[in-house]
């Protein structure tokens, strides 16, 4: 039975979903939209698998051993679905995202314990997929077979699944996600994206503002737009044109209430004229970015089908700091691919010398079936790649210090997000996406308030609250 007044379930009747994400922002706001879709069929958020009677493994496919990874977890929650039939009970497996996308069919060979595989363009069916799932376990708790196992969705329908989505339900601590732009039309040759996420879409600016005036009525004072290439965005506005996403910023920037305006992740390519004039423009455009060059080398990134070269990423860096000179730059570096030279290396090793870089993501490059970047010739040892990353992560590592170091004795807004890990603690982001822990009030988080930072370490610095909203709040 329902409450008549609220139409809620009951506590005792409530289904739980407990959802793992792995992987980038993206996935984060999937699996948060996949909880918007499940929250009207009666699911909670479960803490710990153990607690759910739904388990979704939000998959990322972008690195060598992501698989394995979820096939590891796939055997645990398959023991688990064994024990809670032996008591009789059930567990619905639900593997989601990039891998679902990828290895669909060889997912449930694998793990007939696996009762739906549906991919990123799919998940607003989950709905219709759960039923046809129970469908299936009545069918066999009645003893009878049935050809296959679990329930398959990795189409890439024509309609978009932003058009069957439920408006946005939460916002944590103060911050939200927005997706704008899906897919990719690059086909760099190390890269799975176009062949599980499909080609690139822009959403209409108008579903784009109304979500984003959801997100802030919950709550939100800063909003994250998200894409594969997110700076590709085009979207048709009311008027039959096209949006830019500068254009975009600078409508979002209209809205009441929105403080933090971010975005990621953005190609080279893409960063046009006015996008770095809105960095300079747009007071809510956070100086923080993060754009990937992956090698410094042109020999590389030509083999990499990047489409751009040392030059152009140098020339952009050069005008983006002139638009913002307080800009933190941040990017994406794969060491050893196939064909890498020691020159070529010390090409990469050069630009983010010459660069300085406030963060970094740098990996060992991954063979991923199905791209060209896995077929090629003169693979480069493990050895030697391991070799390469160390020193590279040695020097990023350098310069994050460095400029977190050079922040101490600032007094900078910081949006806090959560409890640290001591009592008392509370943890935030400033402008550039800093980490920044301080001894405050927990009614603090889902604010931006003034911190002084008085110590700076690699990941992290240490600030006190001095924002007369701490006596108010305390």
């Amino acid at each position: 039975m329902t409450d008549v007044r609220t139409g809620a379930q009951p506590q005792w009747q409530r289904k739980r979903v407990f959802i793992r994400t792995y992987g980038c922002q993206m996935n984060v706001y999937d699996s948060d939209r996949m909880a918007d879709v499940l929250r009207p069929l009666g699911y909670a958020m479960a803490d710990t698998p153990e607690q759910a009677d739904l388990v979704v493994l939000n998959t990322c496919h972008i690195r060598e051993h992501a698989s394995e990874k979820v096939y590891s977890e796939l055997g645990r929650l398959r023991d688990t679905k064994q024990e809670r039939r032996a008591e009789g009970r059930d567990l619905t497996i639900a593997v989601a995202g990039c891998v679902a996308q990828a290895e669909g069919e060889e997912i449930v060979r694998r793990q007939p314990a696996v009762d739906i595989v549906v991919g990123p363009q799919a998940y607003h069916r989950l709905p219709e997929l759960l039923a046809e799932a129970e469908r299936k376990a009545a069918i066999r708790r009645a003893g009878k077979r049935l050809p296959g196992t679990g329930v398959l969705d990795t189409d890439f329908p024509a309609e978009s699944k932003f058009d069957h989505l439920p408006a946005p339900q939460g916002v944590r601590a103060g911050s939200a996600f927005l997706s704008i732009q899906e897919g990719c039309d690059k086909f760099c040759t190390f890269c799975v994206v176009p062949y599980t996420r499909g080609a690139e879409y822009s959403r209409p600016a108008s579903a784009v503002l109304s979500e984003a005036r959801q997100l802030v009525a919950a709550g939100a004072i800063e909003i994250t737009l998200l894409g594969q290439n997110v700076n590709a965005y085009h979207g048709e506005a009311a008027d039959g044109s096209t949006w830019s996403l500068a254009r975009l910023i600078h409508a979002l920037a209209e809205i009441d209430g929105v403080a933090r305006i971010r975005y990621t992740t953005s190609h080279p390519r893409d960063m046009d004229d006015d996008l770095i004039a809105a960095h300079g423009a747009v007071p809510q455009l956070m100086p923080y970015l993060h754009l990937p060059v992956q090698s410094g080398s042109d020999l590389i990134l030509e083999a990499m089908n990047r489409g751009h070269g040392r030059d152009l990423f140098l020339r952009l860096v050069d005008r983006l700091r002139n638009a913002r000179p307080d800009l933190a730059l941040s990017s994406d570096f794969i060491v050893g691919f196939p064909g890498e030279s020691d020159a070529d290396f010390d090409d990469t090793m050069r630009l983010v010398d010459q660069v300085g870089f406030a963060s970094a993501f740098s990996f060992k490059y991954s063979r991923r079936p199905g791209t060209p970047g896995s077929a090629m010739p003169d693979q480069v040892p493990e050895a030697v790649k391991s070799a390469r990353l160390a020193a590279l992560q040695a020097l990023l590592g350098q310069q994050a210090r460095d400029f977190n170091l050079s922040k101490v004795g600032a007094t900078v807004p910081v949006l806090f997000a959560e409890t640290g890990r001591k009592p008392g603690q509370i943890v935030g982001k400033t402008p550039w996406l800093q980490s920044v822990y301080a001894e405050g009030n927990p009614r603090l988080i889902g604010r931006i308030v003034e911190a002084r930072l008085i110590e700076g370490h690699a990941n992290s610095l240490a600030g006190e609250i001095v924002t007369g909203n701490y006596e108010v709040a305390a």
